[in-house]
Protein backbone atom coordinates (compact mmCIF):
# COMPACT_ATOMS: atom_id res chain seq x y z
CA UNK A 1 0.00 0.00 0.00
CA UNK A 2 1.42 3.15 -1.30
CA UNK A 3 0.83 6.33 0.91
CA UNK A 4 1.28 9.87 -0.68
CA UNK A 5 1.61 12.94 0.93
CA UNK A 6 -0.36 15.97 -0.23
CA UNK A 7 1.81 18.25 -1.22
CA UNK A 8 2.68 21.82 0.06
CA UNK A 9 1.73 25.01 -2.08
CA UNK A 10 3.92 27.63 -1.93
CA UNK A 11 2.58 30.43 -0.24
CA UNK A 12 1.62 33.74 -2.77
CA UNK A 13 4.43 36.09 -3.01
CA UNK A 14 4.27 39.43 -1.67
CA UNK A 15 7.34 40.74 -0.51
CA UNK A 16 6.99 44.17 -3.13
CA UNK A 17 3.91 44.98 -2.15
CA UNK A 18 4.34 44.41 2.00
CA UNK A 19 7.70 46.81 1.62
CA UNK A 20 5.69 49.37 0.25
CA UNK A 21 3.32 49.34 3.13
CA UNK A 22 5.13 49.13 5.68
CA UNK A 23 7.57 52.12 4.33
CA UNK A 24 4.51 54.30 4.13
CA UNK A 25 3.31 53.48 7.63
CA UNK A 26 7.02 53.90 9.22
CA UNK A 27 7.38 57.18 7.00
CA UNK A 28 4.06 58.28 8.45
CA UNK A 29 4.74 57.01 12.25
CA UNK A 30 8.40 58.04 12.41
CA UNK A 31 8.58 61.13 10.13
CA UNK A 32 10.63 59.63 7.13
CA UNK A 33 10.42 62.57 5.00
CA UNK A 34 12.02 62.18 1.60
CA UNK A 35 13.84 58.83 1.12
CA UNK A 36 11.45 56.04 2.59
CA UNK A 37 8.24 57.68 0.73
CA UNK A 38 9.98 58.12 -2.39
CA UNK A 39 11.37 54.56 -2.02
CA UNK A 40 7.69 53.00 -1.18
CA UNK A 41 6.25 54.83 -3.74
CA UNK A 42 8.22 53.03 -6.62
CA UNK A 43 8.12 49.69 -4.39
CA UNK A 44 4.27 50.05 -4.42
CA UNK A 45 3.87 50.82 -8.43
CA UNK A 46 6.43 47.98 -9.34
CA UNK A 47 4.19 45.54 -7.06
CA UNK A 48 0.98 46.99 -9.00
CA UNK A 49 2.14 44.76 -11.93
CA UNK A 50 4.53 41.60 -10.62
CA UNK A 51 2.35 40.60 -7.65
CA UNK A 52 -1.66 40.75 -8.70
CA UNK A 53 -2.10 38.88 -5.19
CA UNK A 54 -0.53 41.80 -2.82
CA UNK A 55 -2.36 44.59 -4.95
CA UNK A 56 -4.24 45.95 -1.96
CA UNK A 57 -0.79 46.06 0.53
CA UNK A 58 0.72 47.62 -2.92
CA UNK A 59 -2.54 50.80 -3.23
CA UNK A 60 -2.28 51.15 0.29
CA UNK A 61 1.52 51.69 0.18
CA UNK A 62 1.29 54.10 -2.69
CA UNK A 63 -1.20 56.01 -1.17
CA UNK A 64 0.25 55.98 2.53
CA UNK A 65 3.65 57.28 0.88
CA UNK A 66 1.71 59.97 -1.68
CA UNK A 67 0.06 61.51 1.41
CA UNK A 68 3.52 61.93 3.12
CA UNK A 69 5.36 63.01 0.06
CA UNK A 70 2.44 65.47 -0.58
CA UNK A 71 3.12 66.32 3.24
CA UNK A 72 6.25 67.32 2.98
CA UNK A 73 6.08 69.11 0.12
CA UNK A 74 3.24 71.39 1.58
CA UNK A 75 5.34 72.20 4.63
CA UNK A 76 8.61 72.85 2.42
CA UNK A 77 6.20 75.99 0.37
CA UNK A 78 4.88 76.56 3.16
CA UNK A 79 8.66 77.41 4.81
CA UNK A 80 9.84 78.72 1.51
CA UNK A 81 6.65 81.51 1.66
CA UNK A 82 7.23 82.31 5.20
CA UNK A 83 10.90 82.86 4.89
CA UNK A 84 10.07 84.80 1.83
CA UNK A 85 7.66 87.07 3.97
CA UNK A 86 10.59 87.44 6.50
CA UNK A 87 12.85 88.45 3.72
CA UNK A 88 10.83 91.11 2.52
CA UNK A 89 9.86 92.58 6.08
CA UNK A 90 13.51 92.23 7.57
CA UNK A 91 14.42 96.18 6.22
CA UNK A 92 11.65 97.28 8.72
CA UNK A 93 12.24 95.20 11.21
CA UNK A 94 14.79 97.91 12.49
CA UNK A 95 11.87 100.35 12.42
Amino acid sequence: MTTTTPYQTAAPVRTLSITSFVLGLASIVFGWTFVAPVAGLVVGILALGREPLGKTFAVWGIVLNAVMLAGVAFFALLALVGMGIGAIALPFAWL
